[in-house]
């Protein structure tokens, strides 16, 4: 298997999700879920990432699709298409899975995942973050990381603008 192929095969539909998880839990692994569009993945990013990958031993990553991406951030996002982000985050050495959303929220996918622990950065309360009820409801944890000041994909694209 080359590298690439080693990558992408941890980018999964929603169904291998499921069973992915199901083995992990059965082996004891704590899971933890976090999610986003990741557009413009830049140092904050990262930070976070590795942050939340510490939280549990497994991490998955749920990514908004381009067609939510665009509801979301409006018709010029995202920036980059959404294989190309899910492979760039796949590449990540603590992200262990990527799972495509087009929901508006992942909610649904964090029904289905039922992971242990739920994260999420500290601009939201832990009661408010989407999935709270079905991982507290299973005894799981809804934690919050702080963002590295000073970056955003928002500001990144602001900036490309005012450079034009």
């Amino acid at each position: 298997m080359t590298e690439l192929q080693r990558i992408e095969s941890k980018i999964k539909s929603r169904e291998e999700a499921i069973a992915i998880v199901k083995d992990w839990d059965k082996e004891g692994q704590k899971i933890a879920f976090t999610n986003g569009c990741f557009d413009i993945v830049h140092r904050g990013h990262i930070d976070y990432l590795s942050k939340a990958k510490d939280l549990g031993t497994k991490l998955v990553l749920g990514l908004n699709t381009d067609n939510s991406v665009r509801r979301l951030k409006g018709e010029n996002r995202p920036v980059v298409d959404e294989m190309s982000r899910a492979i760039l985050l796949a590449a990540m050495q603590f992200i262990d899975l990527v799972v495509f959303f087009d929901e508006d929220t992942p909610y649904e996918l964090i029904k289905s995942l039922q992971p242990d622990i739920l994260v999420k950065g500290s601009d939201y309360k832990a009661e408010d973050i989407v999935g709270y009820d079905v991982v507290t409801a299973k005894g799981g944890s809804v934690e919050t990381i702080d963002f590295v000041k000073g970056f955003s994909t928002t500001s990144i694209v602001e900036k490309i603008k005012s450079s034009m």
